[in-house]
């Protein structure tokens, strides 16, 4: 990894964050044939009930992801629980891909999930994605079942969970 790869914390809104938004709901079409339809709130992002991230690697943005709290019940929160955290738009650009971003942004992640009391973090990803599916699975992350979120119900998708309290 890059000794100039710094991982900070930023807002959902944050002109680089939109700007890779947009570039992760384009590899979704591409992959699944449409963007990801998942509802996300700004404030879903800000302690204490989640956190965004930006990786910037050689002084270029690079890569992002967060988590947000996941407490809010309702059908779609199926086999979560009291203290789950989810992860959310995990994506590193296209040319910063190998450089270990993808690691040090999941690592933030668990990190700052573990300092705000989370007990689990839970994804979802879908079968498209044999890199991020790759990603977690070598980082501790197992199946989660059943499965959760706006997807719950597609074939393609894959819900994961890590106790973060091991």
């Amino acid at each position: 990894m890059d000794e100039l790869l710094t991982v900070t914390t930023t807002r959902l809104d944050d002109p680089d964050v939109v700007a890779m938004i947009d570039e992760v709901q384009q590899e979704y079409v591409r992959r699944y044939g449409g963007p990801d339809e998942t509802p996300l709130d700004v404030r879903e992002f800000l302690p204490p009930h989640g956190v965004m991230l930006q990786a910037v690697l050689d002084g270029a943005v690079v890569g992002m992801g967060g988590w947000r709290t996941h407490e809010h019940g309702g059908p779609e929160a199926e086999g979560l629980r009291t203290g789950d955290a989810e992860i959310k738009r995990m994506y590193v650009r296209t040319e910063a891909r190998g450089a270990g971003v993808a690691r040090a942004l999941l690592r933030t992640i668990e990190d700052t999930a573990r300092d705000a009391g989370r007990l689990r973090l839970v994804l979802e990803t879908g079968l498209r994605q044999p890199e991020a599916i790759g990603l977690y699975t070598s980082s501790g992350y197992r199946p989660l079942v059943p499965k959760f979120g706006l997807y719950r119900h597609e074939e393609q998708s894959v819900c994961m969970v890590k106790d973060l309290t091991e």
